[in-house]
């Protein structure tokens, strides 16, 4: 009962990541196509300029300067948040050919230790080295955004401990899973060829 709710509330949480991505890269594509086309633009403005041409004045004359800002910003934030919504689906890199040789029990110790590890990285990382960092940038403001709604450079690096944050509600919630509930041992890739093999022969 516990382990179902747990399960729910990770699926939650990551359904709510993926659509605040979903949004924030449709953001960055837009933002990125907007400063290529000014960028194109003023180009384009200085070719009619060096012809005696005068372009219509909504034209836009150049890049914007807050557009490059923002797809950078917007960039630390996907690739964190990102990165924990891949965690939390168990969508990233591991490498389980060794623990797929243990027995159930070996492989249950093992995933428990490296989950605890997990824990240990984002603590000290995310959440107490972030934090450090967004409160040594908070008096440092965003050149381009800055001084026009008051951004600072610390806003920006609070992806660290959010992401970190997420981190560790999914590596609690997967301890929990692990202690709590008996799992099948993670079968190896010579267990998983011979299983096709028999499959084909049959």
């Amino acid at each position: 009962m516990i382990v179902d709710m747990l399960k729910k509330s990770r699926i939650a949480l990551c359904r709510l990541l993926e659509a605040a991505l979903i949004i924030a890269v449709l953001v960055l594509v837009l933002d990125v196509l907007w400063g290529v086309l000014t960028r194109w633009s003023g180009s384009f403005v200085v070719w009619l300029s060096e012809r005696g041409i005068e372009a219509w004045s909504f034209v836009p004359r150049g890049q914007n300067e807050f557009s490059e800002e923002i797809a950078r910003f917007l960039l630390i934030w996907i690739s964190l948040l990102g990165g924990a919504v891949a965690f939390g689906e168990k969508a990233h890199l591991g490498v389980d050919y060794f623990v797929g040789k243990f027995d159930v029990a070996a492989q249950k110790l093992i995933t428990i230790v490296g989950q605890i590890i997990v824990l240990i990285f984002a603590v000290s990382i995310f959440i107490v080295g972030g934090s450090d960092i967004v409160i040594n940038n908070m008096q440092q403001t965003a050149p381009a955004l800055g001084p026009q709604i008051g951004l600072q450079m610390g806003h920006v690096y609070l992806a660290l401990p959010v992401a970190g944050i997420f981190m560790i509600i999914f590596t609690v919630e997967r301890i929990l899973e692990l202690v709590l509930l008996k799992e099948e041992p993670v079968p190896s890739e010579e267990e998983l060829m011979l299983a096709k093999e028999e499959g084909g022969l049959d």
